[in-house]
């Protein structure tokens, strides 16, 4: 199981990452063209107004009135991104395989990174246990999404930490990771992919149709 999860598991896992935004993105033109009221509301100023106001920490009025969910949420999101890019182990990994290697991130750091996903990911799983407003448009699902994106990063200190066997938890953490990238494409975390366009057009409503602001 180690060494499929190290070779074949890998590639599947990137092939499938890969086709599915592609499909995805493809089939958001497609429908973006039957429908007659989206490219022609999307201008570039508005548009990028509005992506550069919710990617800038506290950039919105909604960010200015949840300070604490907003840091939360900001160091969340990069270093869930930011981590599996520059940790030292994936570099090594890459360059053993493909000969391929980049500048890393110190492991002090990345392990202070993971830990800020695993808390902030604990967060966002009781914020939706406790907050009505969130809990009434919650489902299980949502719960099985933030295991799954969670489980990388919980094995990877195991591993890195060497807590219980390292063999099994190297190879959990190597499947989970292939699970994560898998149903990226196909889970609202997709989201990651679709945000610019989707902040792009409702700048573009507001902006340009409704002469009003969106953040």
């Amino acid at each position: 199981m180690y060494e499929f999860a190290r070779g074949p598991l890998v590639w599947i896992a990137f092939i499938v990452f890969f086709l599915g935004l592609f499909y995805r993105l493809v089939m958001m033109i497609i429908q973006s063209r039957k429908d007659k009221v989206v490219l022609p509301y999307i201008k570039m100023k508005e548009g990028i107004n509005s992506i550069a106001h919710w990617v800038i920490p506290f950039g919105s009025r909604n960010m200015r009135l949840r300070p604490a969910f907003t840091i939360i949420s900001f160091l969340f999101h990069i270093c869930l991104l930011i981590t599996p890019v520059f940790v030292l182990g994936h570099i090594v990994l890459f360059q053993q395989s493909w000969g391929i290697s980049w500048w890393h991130i110190p492991e002090q750091i990345t392990n202070i990174m993971t830990m800020i996903v695993v808390v902030g990911g604990l967060f966002f799983f009781l914020r939706r246990i406790g907050d009505p407003t969130v809990r009434f448009v919650t489902s299980w699902s949502d719960f099985v999404l933030l295991i799954i994106v969670l489980a990388p990063f919980i094995t990877g200190l195991m591993a890195y930490y060497q807590a219980f066997d390292y063999r099994t938890v190297i190879t959990i953490h190597m499947i989970s990771g292939a699970l994560w990238l898998m149903v990226i494409p196909f889970t609202r975390i997709v989201h990651m992919l679709f945000f610019p366009f989707t902040r792009a057009y409702m700048g573009s409503e507001f902006g340009y149709v409704r002469n009003a602001k969106d953040w």
